[in-house]
């Protein structure tokens, strides 16, 4: 498409050189381009169209790559790519090979910290902050946080520490859905506008410098009116939050006024202290489809820009088909209660709040919290779900051992996207919850392969009078291809005594796939699906020692695995057998279509099939 005035930017520093007259025609045009090319290769939408003035004007007024902007989550950090020389890659967003959909510091200089997670830009910025004091530096550090971030403990951690700091601290708040203050109205903005104005600085500093070099008398009357200020303020102006930690305050402004926000971040700049500075933004602005789902609009996948929403849901997925059943199972025992932190649309339990409103619970960005709060209406009696990604639950993992399983409280963890998820990259594949779940005492975990035995193991975890259960699946459709029966243990489909290849969940097609390819070549070897991969079954295991060669394939890390555990329980057994573990060592996975991944991991049923054959060559 044709961006002229975009195509004029490879830095920041170009940017500096457009006439102001020309920045609202830019900001037009990258909102052009990002719904182009998004509708293209997919990816985060409504939140980055939200933040496109916010950006350009960010960028006109600090100095990238030495005053660093740390994105808080990172999903709206396009314009900043753009603005920083990859337009021209983005043909390949999120691909493999390509760049990714979040900051990287390996990507680009321009990319302060490593993003993927909420609530993590203040604690980063005020460390950069910190140590660019340290040494010496002049330089700001800038922190972009959304309002939704902003329920996250960690956020209020930063700001408690960081608020009364000697650094050159800037917080963006970029309120785009609940307003933080009630009371924030028509007399709020005046005073804001009023008390960001230079003039406005300039004679509150003349002030205190005065009231400095009165004898006596100055110390008593700098006193009383910063008494009377606050208690102004505290009657007007409830927006002294920020301040009470030691920030100065701005805003609230408009998010989409170039002009308001270049001069407030200018003033931000010459107070050289810790700053707030309250953004309005609309979520999606420029698309009347994401201003009015931006829910919807948070992720997608390639879509038609003329009919909006035809692409953007996905009914026929693990998460609706777990929302569903929830849904169903909650109809019939009034105990069970859902929650979700934020993610209410991508774990599919938009479906259980239509119809049970009063036991659903969305706590926000807050897992930490949210596994605790569960284990509260456990301990009274109720049965809590908590839908949760998988890259997100890690953030819960001191919570489920002493809070859940400790105590054996009958909870419910429905882990979402479990194993590869693929564009999103390192900071969301989920690799790791198989392993350091399996390793907590009293916590079992399925691992279902298709919609069928999904439903059974969410039955039989809510069943469970005491202890935690997890039932964790992947990311999209059930596309396996046998027609084994449900299992909610083990299931041994035999083959050739020579070798057994075992694995779980979505991988085990590939495994079946494999076999398939090379019975042509006259072999077959037996297949043994695991449904429960914590505790191990023990019936399971003893009827794996029968063969001499294994092949344990998994999708999640090698070290600490459910293929490593079971490899220590036929060692106590005394097998003597070969042993091949194929899973992911040591690296995290970056962005990438999940079928090109599972073929660089050797874990598609292509690569499968020739470690078969590789192992039984050997043997």
């Amino acid at each position: 498409m044709n961006t002229p005035l975009l195509d004029q930017i490879q830095t920041p520093a170009d940017l500096k050189r457009l006439p102001e007259s020309e920045l609202g025609p830019l900001c037009e045009e990258i909102r052009a381009f990002l719904i182009e090319s998004i509708s293209q290769t997919g990816g985060h939408l409504a939140s980055n169209l939200g933040v496109v003035e916010l950006t350009v004007a960010l960028h006109r007024v600090f100095h990238s790559p030495e005053d660093q902007l740390v994105f808080d989550v990172g999903h709206q950090c396009y314009t900043h790519k753009l603005l920083t020389g990859r337009k021209k890659d983005f043909a390949r967003l999120r691909k493999t090979g390509g760049i990714s959909g979040f900051p990287k510091p390996h990507e680009s200089p321009h990319d302060a910290f490593l993003a993927g997670h909420a609530s993590t830009s203040i604690s980063a910025a005020y460390g950069i902050a910190c140590a660019n004091r340290l040494q010496g530096r002049k330089d700001y550090t800038i922190a972009l946080i959304g309002d939704g971030a902003l329920t996250g403990g960690e956020a209020y951690e930063a700001m408690n520490n960081a608020g009364r700091s000697k650094t050159r601290l800037v917080v963006i708040l970029n309120h785009n859905d609940m307003s933080i203050s009630k009371n924030v109205g028509a007399f709020a903005r005046y005073l804001s506008s009023m008390r960001s104005r230079p003039a406005y600085l300039r004679f509150k500093r003349g002030v205190d410098i005065l009231l400095k070099h009165i004898p006596l008398l100055g110390k008593m009357m700098k006193s009383w009116l910063e008494r009377s200020k606050s208690l102004m303020k505290s009657i007007l102006y409830p927006s002294t939050y920020f301040e009470e930690m030691g920030f100065y305050y701005l805003g609230p402004i408009n998010g989409h006024d170039l002009s308001e926000l270049t001069r407030t971040l200018s003033r931000a700049k010459e107070l050289g202290a810790p700053v707030v500075i309250q953004v309005e933004t609309v979520k999606g602005k420029g698309y009347p489809f994401a201003e009015e789902n931006p829910g919807a609009y948070h992720a997608t996948a390639g879509f038609d820009i003329l009919n909006g929403g035809d692409n953007v849901t996905m009914s026929d997925c693990y998460s609706n088909q777990a929302g569903m059943e929830l849904t169903r199972l909650a109809a019939e025992d009034k105990r069970i209660c859902a929650i979700t932190a934020a993610m209410k649309y991508g774990t599919g339990l938009h479906l259980f709040n239509a119809a049970h409103r009063e036991r659903f619970f969305d706590v926000g960005i807050a897992e930490e919290h949210a596994v605790t709060f569960a284990g509260g209406l456990a301990a009274r009696g109720m049965r809590p779900v908590f839908c949760v990604y998988s890259s997100f639950l890690q953030r819960g993992y001191d919570q489920v051992i002493h809070d859940l399983a400790i105590d054996q409280k009958p909870v419910l963890l429905c882990v979402d996207r479990a194993g590869l998820v693929g564009e999103d990259g390192e900071t969301h594949q989920g690799l790791f919850d198989a392993g350091f779940l399996s390793s907590i005492p009293h916590v079992t975990v399925y691992s279902p392969e298709g919609y069928g035995e999904l439903r059974l193991c969410l039955e039989q975890a809510l069943k469970r009078e005491t202890g935690v259960a997890a039932v964790r699946y992947p990311r999209g459709a059930d596309k396996h291809t046998h027609s084994l029966p449900a299992s909610l243990d083990y299931t041994l489909c035999p083959g050739s005594p020579e070798m057994l290849v075992i694995s779980y969940g979505r991988l085990f097609s590939h495994c079946w796939d494999a076999r398939k390819q090379i019975e042509q070549e006259s072999f077959a070897p037996s297949l043994l699906k695991l449904t429960r991969i914590a505790p191990l079954d023990e019936e399971a295991v003893a009827a794996a020692s029968a063969y001499p060669v294994i092949l344990f394939a998994e999708e999640g890390m090698a070290s600490g695995g459910i293929g490593e555990q079971f490899a220590a329980r036929l060692l106590e057994r005394g097998w003597k057998g070969h042993y091949r573990l194929q899973a992911v060592r040591d690296q995290f996975v970056p962005q990438g279509d999940v079928s090109d991944l599972m073929q660089k991991l050797g874990l598609d049923s292509g690569s499968i099939a020739e470690i078969i054959r590789q192992e039984m060559k050997r043997s």
